[in-house]
């Protein structure tokens, strides 16, 4: 405390809000803050004052383009409504809990997202979402989006000893589609405001929802962010009555497209297997002595081991071979369009001018044109009859644009997926993991964060943790996933038990879990020795477990609420307010979500004046969650000097001098803020 200043007992340290982001005041405060004339006396937005700072760009007319369906005004409610969840660490069901920087969520992933506004808003590169595709029963949302996180208590029984569904949807509905675009919207809206501004989406979606799912993003993308639609031709259906629709389609968006370009961003990808290749082609050049039609004859023997869906199967054209390696000599070397420019090419071996395409030459110049001759770049037919044509070789150019059209088929993304338990089916229809890592490294670099708050079976921390281990990088991965029971209940009452609930896999949640916990010790068991597992470049083969739940903080969910109530009647009642059960490890962690810190953050434990404190951060905030706190303490933790500090009210047994010297001492060891709650 500052040197002859005597504590006043009214002043009190400042509450903690635990709600999660209030994203409608954040937007209105940045309204107000680049246009100020449209702010009233109260402090609100002036509509019409808006509409004329804003001048030609307001669209007054009644009728315009746009998506609309029932119920879109209820998903702006439900977006702006904040949540007062929060979500508990469940080390038990964790890998390395204390050092790993991925997490596995379990819980609905609206209130998840809501939760995460906070924390980790702008910070992540990627998400990559599997909706339900609406094809029926299956699909599940919440039926009240008021009140979701109570349906969500509900449905997994920790409300309701019975539990229930979040719902259904059949095609008998009335609405059927209004029911998809009520879920999906807010999720989707609330992913995009954690992305980077160079962050992208990809969004699988069959036919059944495709253009919903366009227009959905569109919307809150903007149509000129939309990158790509990309198809999968994952298997044929022979039980098909008309065409045996077998393609699945994944739409890429970028948040900010504009930006990208402005900083020069060309996506391009090492061709696939081209390692494999070279291996190949030097170990034939050895064996044939370098006789190169018998290295030819090999390699083309080699292609025919591709299956149709090995993503080296493009190489398998590069079917010329010289000392430079695979080759292939039928590129166009016309000037696209036509047009083009007309000289002389002398034929290398005639000397005479060699026929000019129709279109003309490709290279607007000789000079041009020569210099790819030089390179060998450029491939002459027997004699100047012939049009010469481009040379591509196969080791010369490594990397590629993506093509749109992958072959992939369902059946082996089964298999492999069945493969990590033991051949048993426990989850239907999984995502190829492949396919997944070739588009994270396509669009991303090593060390972004990649969220999936459609997790399923795990696809997305499977193709991270194989990613990362290709090429060593630090992505790391957020999957969200609703328990969603792996048991269903026929007309009759009796329950229909599958493969996964018999296994004790319990949920679809416990499926995600499981399938990562397995690729880590498949992985681990497999590069035993081979990696510095106690070095700086260890890869991070863990991952943190949290739940979604109540507040630990009673009267933050109402439970307390009298009529007439303001949020300081409710705080000033429910003094020592933690919630029966609750651990340290709850509040910890509630407190550091809702300060905005990500839930990875370094924690350490500290002993000061014999109490126990987490230092967050190395230092930047401090929480005590001790009960009896004394001013030793209190200055211990000032002098320590962090921007902030949390402590309990219930820390200070309704001693409002101890809480009024904390508030003068914080202040005068420049503390930026002193919080109870």
């Amino acid at each position: 405390m500052a040197a002859g200043k005597k504590a006043d007992a009214g002043e009190q340290p400042e509450k903690m809000d635990l709600r999660s982001a209030d994203i409608a005041a954040e937007r209105q405060a940045e309204l107000l803050r680049l246009f100020p004339e449209v702010r009233t006396e109260g402090g609100k937005i002036d509509f019409e004052r808006l509409q004329r700072a804003l001048g030609e760009m307001v669209d007054a007319g009644r009728e315009r383009y746009g998506l609309t369906w029932p119920g879109k005004a209820d998903c702006f409610r439900t977006i702006q409504a904040p949540s007062l969840g929060t979500l508990r660490p469940a080390r038990d069901e964790s890998v390395n809990f204390d050092t790993s920087e991925n997490l596995i969520i379990e819980g609905d992933n609206l209130e998840v997202l809501k939760l995460l506004q906070k924390s980790y808003l702008g910070k992540v590169k990627m998400i990559y979402i599997d909706p339900p595709y609406n094809t029926g029963n299956d699909f599940i949302y919440p039926d009240n989006y008021g009140e979701n996180l109570k349906t969500y208590l509900q449905y997994t029984g920790q409300v309701d000893a019975e539990g229930r569904r979040f719902g259904t949807n059949t095609e008998t509905d009335g609405r059927f589609h209004s029911k998809w675009l009520n879920m999906m919207y807010p999720r989707v809206y609330l992913g995009h405001n954690l992305l980077r501004d160079d962050g992208y989406l990809i969004a699988s979606i069959d036919d059944d929802e495709f253009a919903n799912a366009e227009r959905v993003l569109d919307e809150v993308f903007g149509e000129e962010n939309r990158i790509a639609v990309l198809v999968f031709d994952r298997n044929r259906k022979n039980d098909a009555k008309f065409f045996s629709v077998g393609h699945e389609y994944m739409i890429v968006y970028a948040k900010n497209k504009a930006l990208l370009r402005d900083q020069g961003v060309e996506l391009r990808a090492p061709k696939e297997g081209i390692d494999d290749v070279r291996a190949e082609f030097d170990r034939l050049a050895v064996q044939h002595g370098r006789d190169w039609s018998l290295v030819a004859s090999g390699l083309r023997d080699y292609y025919k081991t591709f299956a149709e869906d090995d993503p080296r199967k493009p190489l398998a054209r590069f079917t010329k071979v010289d000392e430079r390696g695979p080759y292939r000599d039928d590129g166009d070397i016309s000037w696209p369009g036509g047009g083009g420019p007309r000289y002389e090419v002398k034929h290398p071996k005639t000397k005479r001018p060699c026929k000019v395409p129709v279109s003309g030459w490709r290279f607007p110049k000789l000079e041009r044109m020569n210099e790819e001759i030089a390179k060998g770049r450029v491939a002459f037919g027997d004699d100047e009859t012939t049009v010469p044509a481009l040379r591509r070789n196969l080791f010369e150019a490594t990397d590629q644009l993506m093509g749109s059209v992958t072959f992939s088929y369902a059946q082996k993304a089964a298999q492999e997926f069945n493969a990590i338990f033991d051949e048993e089916k426990v989850f239907d229809n999984p995502k190829n993991y492949n396919d997944l890592a070739r588009l994270f490294a396509y669009l991303g670099s090593e060390d972004d964060v990649i969220l999936d708050f459609f997790a399923g079976s795990g696809t997305t921390g499977h193709a991270v943790l194989e990613l990362n281990r290709r090429d060593g990088g630090r992505r790391r991965f957020i999957q969200v996933q609703l328990p969603e029971p792996t048991r269903s209940q026929s007309k009759d009452g009796d329950w229909i038990e599958t493969t996964a609930w018999r296994r004790g896999l319990r949920s679809i949640a416990d499926i995600t879990k499981e399938r990562v916990r397995r690729v880590i010790k498949k992985f681990d068991a497999e590069d035993a020795g081979k990696l510095d597992l106690d070095g700086k470049d260890k890869q991070d083969r863990g991952f943190r477990v949290f739940k979604l739940d109540q507040s630990n903080f009673l009267g933050w969910d109402g439970s307390q609420a009298k009529d007439g109530d303001t949020l300081g009647d409710l705080l000033e009642r429910t003094v020592d307010h933690v919630r029966q059960g609750r651990t340290d490890d709850d509040l910890l962690y509630e407190l550091l979500l809702k300060s905005g810190f990500p839930l990875t953050t370094k924690v350490e434990i500290k002993t000061i004046a014999g109490k126990t404190v987490h230092s967050i951060s190395d230092g930047v905030m401090l929480v005590c969650l001790d009960r009896a706190l004394t001013l030793e303490l209190i200055r211990a933790m000032a002098d320590l000097k962090p921007e902030r500090v949390v402590c309990l009210d219930a820390g200070f047994a309704n001693n409002d001098q101890l809480k009024a010297n904390a508030v003068l001492t914080f202040k005068s060891k420049g503390v930026v803020k002193f919080m109870t709650v």
